[in-house]
């Protein structure tokens, strides 16, 4: 039972593979009232017949998709919270998902403890939801306090996107091997140099997601010359330089990103004008934006590549330093320059331990998750 509900939950898990409905149902129906479908269509007759809290879907179905089901789900219950699914680790799938009227993407295979901990976090934003619905509705001057406070839990489930958005990146830094792992490590040079500029709560929020998804337009970049070994021609310049332009496009209508959006379409501004796509000038860039652009060009110059070992701390400072007032904002760089080298020494080593953990976590995980399809597959067929 649902302490915050007070009753036991209602989920609707819709997909089109046996055993992908097998497991779910086995391993939330301890918690929760689960029914099982295996189409979108069937979906939506149980909708229509019944209430339920959660919908469960996967992506790719005979006939009807997951993603268009969920308008019309969405449609008749308002309230009703949906997770995709998907065997598809694309960063366009995930975003069209989240687009829709997702409240989050999981990848397939997936480990069964976050298929879980999503669940968990979906039925508390379901149950914050409707309390909001109904203090709205009562007695106006009673419920202006404690719909502030219900806002306030509901915006603090954005940590829950956190997650999904760092398996986009993943995903999409697999198509550029030369800067794997750059994005999280830009994310924590962005968050320190943020924080010593006075940053904090939401502008933090948007920094981060900002600086985490910064070159998710490259989707829109050819492999060709995403990955030539040469040197870009003229028109491949033109077209490499729209992929600002087309991640803010892409993050457009999704409303925890907007700020974030904006590190997205002027990471490559510049303080005296000569950035693009906009040609921004100065304090018309975004803060964000002027804090990754200095993070930014710390780490690609102090990351090895493959055809040349990274700089130094003193000579990127000195760097930093002899573009401050032309492609840097000269406060950003006199901030990172107040911050001990050791600390950045310190976040550095982290984002590597990090993402080695991460790995090794993955690789278990996937591992453990095969072989739990594989026996209650077998189980359900001797069933």
């Amino acid at each position: 039972m649902s302490k915050t509900l007070g009753r036991r939950a209602r989920v609707l898990i819709a997909d089109d593979e046996p055993e992908i409905r097998v497991v779910l149902a086995d391993l939330l129906s301890r918690a929760y009232d689960c029914t099982t479908v295996g189409s979108a269509e069937d979906a939506l007759a149980r909708l229509r017949e019944s209430e339920f809290d959660l919908v469960i879907s996967d992506i790719m179905m005979g006939g009807m998709s997951g993603l268009e089901m969920i308008p019309r789900v969405l449609e008749r219950s308002p309230d009703t919270v949906v997770i995709m699914i998907s065997g598809v680790q694309t960063v366009e799938s995930a975003i069209s998902a989240l687009r829709a009227g997702a409240f989050d993407y999981v990848m397939k295979p997936f480990d069964l403890y976050h298929v879980e901990a999503a669940v968990g976090r979906a039925l508390e934003h379901y149950s914050l939801r409707v309390q909001k619905r109904r203090y709205e509705n009562y007695l106006e001057e009673m419920v202006g306090q404690r719909t502030a406070q219900l806002d306030g839990a509901l915006h603090s489930l954005g940590d829950a996107y956190r997650t999904t958005l760092k398996a986009l990146t993943a995903a999409l830094e697999t198509r550029d091997q030369e800067t794997h792992g750059h994005s999280e490590r830009v994310v924590n040079f962005s968050l320190r140099l943020g924080q010593e500029m006075g940053l904090d709560g939401e502008q933090l929020r948007s920094l981060e997601f900002g600086s985490l998804l910064h070159d998710i337009g490259k989707i829109g970049v050819p492999d060709a010359i995403l990955r030539k070994p040469a040197a870009l021609d003229e028109k491949e310049w033109v077209r490499m330089r729209e992929h600002p332009a087309h991640g803010q496009k892409i993050l457009c209508g999704i409303e925890f990103l907007e700020g974030a959006s904006r590190v997205v379409a002027q990471h490559h501004e510049k303080w005296d004008g000569s950035g693009y796509p906009l040609k921004l000038k100065g304090e018309e860039i975004d803060l964000n934006a002027r804090i990754f652009a200095v993070a930014d060009a710390f780490d690609a110059m102090t990351s090895d590549r493959v055809y040349r070992i990274g700089r130094g701390y003193d000579e990127a400072v000195t760097e930093l330093d002899a573009f401050a007032g032309r492609q840097f904002d000269p406060n950003v760089v006199a901030a990172f320059r107040r911050i001990p080298r050791e600390e950045w020494d310190e976040i550095r080593q982290r984002s590597v331990e990090a993402r080695e953990m991460k790995s090794a976590s993955r690789r278990l995980e996937q591992a453990a998750g095969r072989n739990m399809l594989v026996e209650a597959g077998a189980g359900a067929h001797v069933n």
